[in-house]
């Protein structure tokens, strides 16, 4: 791959909710792979490596807004450019 220069460096902390102080778009335009506890993950929503949590979605579960409810789950959080 050519391009890995032009990626931005990923964040210890993302989002990919648009509303969120965490959301980075620039990241967005690149796949990014979630490996929580050394298995893939294709339903993280959010995660901080440094604090060692993902958040995903209680199945079809809502909160009063209309989003997803969100679990946090802990454990070893590895993030990186597919």
């Amino acid at each position: 791959m050519s391009d890995t220069h032009s990626r931005p460096d990923l964040p210890d902390h993302l989002s990919i909710d648009a509303r969120s102080p965490f959301y980075v778009a620039a990241v967005f335009e690149h796949d990014i792979g979630i490996r929580f506890n050394g298995k893939e993950r294709h339903d993280v929503e959010e995660y901080c490596i440094s604090e060692g949590w993902v958040k995903v979605p209680s199945g079809k579960t809502l909160d009063r807004k209309g989003n997803p409810l969100l679990l946090k789950l802990k454990g070893k959080v590895e993030a990186y450019y597919i």
